[in-house]
């Protein structure tokens, strides 16, 4: 194929990729009592299923700190006239890819196989179903485990005493779509890895010489977006550490394949 006849395979790649997170954007859309009220403002709710799970557990480690009873703030205040519809096509956009993901995925294999080899190809099957599923799983951490820590902590954070926290609701919002999509991309990080181990860029040796910094960086983040106690800080720390001893073991496979 020309480079203008690849141009146009890619364009109907994205058009059917487009189409599809529009078609999920409009059934989030029209249900916004789902997309909203259980889902996005899940967190904000005292009875989340991450502050009940998390109460138990400090119930059984004899952490009170853990349980949750009520968040530091009471509901939200919007301060302009077309914040929420913007708010609601932008969450309802955003919603659109994460439930079309795997066919977006999916798409982009589509393009990208005619271009390898077939041993790269054998390789390379289930390529789809991995990415989706660590999307999935980083989506799921996100929602389930960061982000009600992240709102907790960010809610209770008290500079002054006489500052009262009442929150934007654009800006919690964004909170939570931003670390429940950031969390999706940060665990593809294994396929990340794997494709620059393809290509030579990164090698297990390398990635086993820089753990130490990893893992320092992977607390001081799990410190930063945690409430001041260890256990939620481990809590987050662990996940982040598996994918990156995942990434070394994906890299010594691709090493000792080529």
């Amino acid at each position: 194929m020309t480079f203008l006849e690849h141009l146009e395979e890619l364009r109907w790649h994205l058009v059917r990729s487009v189409v599809a997170i529009l078609i999920g954007a409009v059934v989030a859309f029209v249900y916004p009592e789902i997309l909203f009220d259980r889902i996005v403002f899940g967190p904000a709710d005292p009875d989340f299923v991450t502050y009940r799970a998390l109460c138990r557990l400090g119930r059984e480690l004899n952490m009170g700190q853990l349980c949750i009873g009520k968040l530091p703030f009471d509901g939200f205040i919007s301060l302009q006239m077309g914040s929420q519809f913007t708010w609601h096509i932008w969450g309802s956009i955003i919603a659109g890819f994460i439930l079309a993901f795997p066919y977006v995925a999916w798409e982009v294999w589509r393009f990208i196989k005619p271009a390898l080899h077939p041993n790269e190809k054998n390789k390379a099957s289930g390529m789809v179903f991995y990415i989706s599923l660590l999307f999935a799983l980083g989506v799921s951490f996100g929602y389930f485990l960061l982000a009600p820590l992240t709102v907790n902590f960010l809610g209770s954070y008290d500079v002054m005493g006489t500052v009262k926290n009442s929150p934007v609701f654009t800006s919690y919002i964004s909170t939570v779509l931003n670390v429940v999509l950031g969390c999706g991309i940060v665990f593809e990080l294994p396929v990340f890895i794997y494709f620059l181990a393809k290509v030579g860029l990164v090698s297990p040796a390398f990635l086993r010489r820089y753990r130490r910094h990893a893992i320092v960086v992977i607390l001081v983040v799990a410190a930063i977006i945690t409430p001041p106690d260890v256990a939620s800080q481990v809590l987050v720390a662990i996940p982040l550490t598996l994918l990156y001893e995942l990434s070394i073991y994906i890299a010594g496979k691709v090493y000792k394949e080529s």
